[in-house]
This record gives C-alpha cells, sequence and structure tokens, in this order.
C-alpha cells in the first residue's frame, strides 16, 4: 500500500498532502480523550502488521487493519494511521516524506469510510453477526485504499497505468485474508469490549463524558454535601 517517494506528480502529491492535513485536523479535533489508548494500540497494530510487506511495482502488499481502526476511531483513524505511516517512513524508509499525505489518504480516508457505512450495524448486533460485518468492513477498507493507490499511480502518468492494475489486482488476497482478521478481532471486541465500537464522532472535541467511576464520585459528593 506504500507508494514511495519520486513516484507521482507534483500535483498529487500536493493535493494528498492538503486532504492530509484536513483530514489530520478533523480527527485530532473529534478524538474523545477516553480514546486516545484504543488510538495509540490501532496505531501500533497498522504499524507492526504493515512491516510485514511484499513488494509490487511502486507499491507494496501486506495486512494494514484499516478497517478496524475505522470501526473503532472513526475519523481519528487519520492520526492514528498517520502516526503508523510517519514512523515507517523515517524508521524503514517504507513509503516516504514526500508522499505521506497520499498514503495516508489512500489508507485513513477508507477506513474512515468503512467505519460511517458499518459501526452503527456492528455496534447493535450480536457478536457472530458484528464478526461478520466487520470482516466486510476490513475487506471494504483494503479494497477502497487499493483503488485509492491505483488513482494516484494513474494521475500521475500514462507509464504507472500498468502498475494501478498490477497494484489493484494483488490485493484482491489481501482483501479476503484483512476480512477474516477483522470479523475475528470484532467478535473478541464485541464479546470483551463492546463499547470500543461505539461512535467515537459523538464527542466534537477533546471533551471527555464523565466515567461511570468519576459520576459515581459527583454523586457521593452531591449526597454528602
Amino acid at each position: 500500500m506504500h507508494i514511495v517517494d519520486g513516484a507521482l506528480a507534483p500535483e498529487v502529491l500536493i493535493g494528498g498532502g492538503v486532504l492530509a492535513v484536513a483530514g489530520l485536523g478533523l480527527g485530532l479535533r473529534k478524538l474523545p480523550i477516553d480514546k486516545i489508548p484504543a488510538t495509540g494500540v490501532l496505531s501500533a497494530t497498522f504499524f507492526v502488521a504493515s512491516l510485514i510487506h511484499v513488494p509490487v511495482g511502486p507499491s507494496s502488499v501486506h495486512l494494514i487493519m484499516s478497517g478496524l481502526a475505522g470501526l473503532v476511531l472513526g475519523w481519528t483513524a487519520f492520526p492514528a494511521l498517520f502516526v503508523g505511516l510517519l514512523l515507517q517512513a523515517v524508521f524503514f524508509g517504507f513509503g516516504g516524506l514526500t508522499v505521506l499525505g497520499v498514503n495516508t489518504v489512500n489508507i485513513a480516508f477508507p477506513a474512515v469510510l468503512a467505519g460511517l457505512l458499518f459501526r452503527g450495524m456492528v455496534s447493535r448486533s450480536n457478536p457472530v453477526t458484528a464478526a461478520v460485518l466487520g470482516g466486510c468492513a476490513g475487506a471494504f477498507s483494503i479494497g477502497l485504499t487499493t483503488v485509492f493507490v491505483a488513482v494516484s499511480l494513474a494521475l500521475s502518468g500514462d507509464a504507472f497505468v500498468p502498475a494501478a492494475k498490477l497494484v489493484f489486482f494483488a490485493h484482491i488476497p489481501i482483501m479476503v485474508v484483512e476480512g477474516l482478521v477483522s470479523a475475528a478481532s470484532v467478535y473478541l471486541i464485541a464479546k470483551v469490549k463492546p463499547a470500543l465500537l461505539q461512535a467515537a464522532d459523538q464527542t466534537s472535541g477533546f471533551e471527555m463524558q464523565p466515567t461511570a467511576t468519576l459520576r459515581a464520585k459527583q454523586a457521593g459528593e452531591a449526597s454528602n454535601g
């Protein structure tokens, strides 16, 4: 999924950078404090999963778990995945700094769309149904990311059209594997901590709703007063 430095036209790089900044701003604005631990865990999950990759032309194929990130984090998937991409570019040379914006949009925006489309249904379903929907979200996110990568390459010149087609077909098996892994992950979350699958975008900024413990403490103080 990583497009390397030097593969894209300047206008594609600029457009991707602008969209990435907008997505990061919105994601940070919608990040509730109680979702920060989950954001860090999913950013690390993406980072580790993406380390095992197979080069395919100017890109590479690997698991990214972006569908799961979108289901749990919503728009906050943008900063979570951005951090993973930045660290990979700096420490391992995967992708690159000049294409960081495009890579972020190509991976994070499909994750957000997967969350918007599937999270409501997942959060209202029993664990088995949630797992099936989660698998669909994982496959959908990978498929849309593949389309975005192919379009980014195709917009950079006719010479990249064959590579764009190769990238798309090479990721079909990854869609299946990502769907299965996402389904298993969603099933576990639905059984153990279903609150993680509730919408992450209900808070507009960094304001945290009082936790149950805090509410109990406040109630006790009020009664004692």
